[in-house]
């Protein structure tokens, strides 16, 4: 079994070490496969909106240390070759075997794979890939594949998938899981694009909705299945999401 955790809200002064003390300390360091968040400033961020550094250099030395990689979430929705181009220092800055890349659009996940070939190429959760076919179809792309929160009550659609190693299951769920339209993905997209916090927009006033808060998935039993690739996010107290 491994994790890739989040990072996500982690202050930049604040050492990785006292994140995994604080937050995962149930976690073996040897089953922490990467932590994914932001470094310095990217157009093509996806996610969630970017606010500040959340892996410092000081962090990533650290990681490398402890054979823990660097998730980078290229998760926007929107991606020029030329703003591609624009931002092929910061890909080749990260650029070391065991690091990924975290990807909504295909394009971008051709380009990097093309000149980035030691990257894992990972298809985000925001492609909602819940299907077979396509999971099928993502296999042809992408190295990994996050499949949503929801898929995980979903034994049949688990059952039917080949390549189980190629997947990754989220083993905690926040509003996602409930979430009847997601428009913040595209959103964020747009806020990330344009450096505006303000287009951020979220549906919890537009569609009702099931409000469950953090949920912890049984990874036992999906281990059982034949998955041992788990996405694990970062709860905080006094709030309905992992962020």
């Amino acid at each position: 079994m491994e994790f890739t955790i989040s990072a996500r809200s982690k202050p930049a002064a604040q050492p990785i070490q006292q994140l995994i003390k604080k937050n995962f300390s149930q976690i073996p360091i040897d089953q922490i496969e990467s932590f994914f968040g932001f470094t310095e400033p990217c157009t093509l961020y996806g996610g969630r909106v970017f606010g500040q550094t959340e892996l410092s250099r000081y962090d990533l030395r650290s990681m490398y240390k402890m054979n823990i990689n660097y998730r980078i979430p290229l998760t926007n929705h929107y991606a020029t070759e030329d703003e591609y181009k624009a931002c092929l220092p910061f890909l080749e800055k990260h650029y070391r075997p065991g690091n990924s890349v975290i990807i909504t659009n295909d394009d971008l996940a051709t380009w990097i794979r093309a000149d980035f070939p030691d990257y894992r190429v990972e298809a985000s959760v925001i492609k909602n890939i819940n299907t077979l076919p396509k999971v099928m179809q993502a296999y042809e792309l992408y190295d990994t594949v996050i499949l949503p929160m929801d898929a995980n009550e979903d034994e049949e659609f688990l059952l039917s998938i080949p390549e189980k190693e190629r997947i990754m299951l989220f083993a905690n769920a926040g509003c996602a899981m409930t979430c009847p339209a997601k428009i913040c993905y595209t959103s964020v997209s747009k806020a990330n694009k344009e450096g505006d916090k303000s287009l951020w927009q979220c549906s919890q006033s537009i569609k009702p909705r099931d409000i469950l808060g953090m949920m912890d998935f049984d990874l036992d039993h999906l281990q059982d299945l034949g998955f041992h690739r788990f996405k694990l996010l970062r709860s905080r107290p006094g709030q309905l999401t992992g962020f």
